[in-house]
């Protein structure tokens, strides 16, 4: 058997087994790194004042000049509660 044919292993293959070598372990650490940040990630449960959602509505009238601070104030309170008052200063003067 000629195992160490010739004057051993060339450089390129010595080389090329370092490469391979920390690119593993690289892979391996960045696999564990990405596991324990995911898991200890809080839960996004997404912003309180999306598009379409009351708060968003309440947002956008505001914006628009639609109702005053304080009226934003009650209604968001009220949004916020989870009662059923009448909405926009209903049934009382404004």
């Amino acid at each position: 058997m000629m195992f160490g044919y010739g004057s051993g292993s060339p450089f390129w293959e010595i080389a090329l087994m370092w490469f391979g070598m920390i690119a593993f372990w690289g892979l391996l650490i960045w696999a564990v790194y990405a596991l324990v940040v995911n898991a200890t990630r809080k839960p996004d449960h997404g912003r309180e004042t999306e598009p379409g959602s009351a708060l968003g509505i309440l947002d956008e009238r505001l914006a628009r000049g639609e109702i005053d601070a304080e009226e934003y104030r009650r209604l968001r309170d009220l949004i916020g509660s989870g009662r059923s008052d009448s909405p926009s200063g209903a049934g009382g003067a404004r």
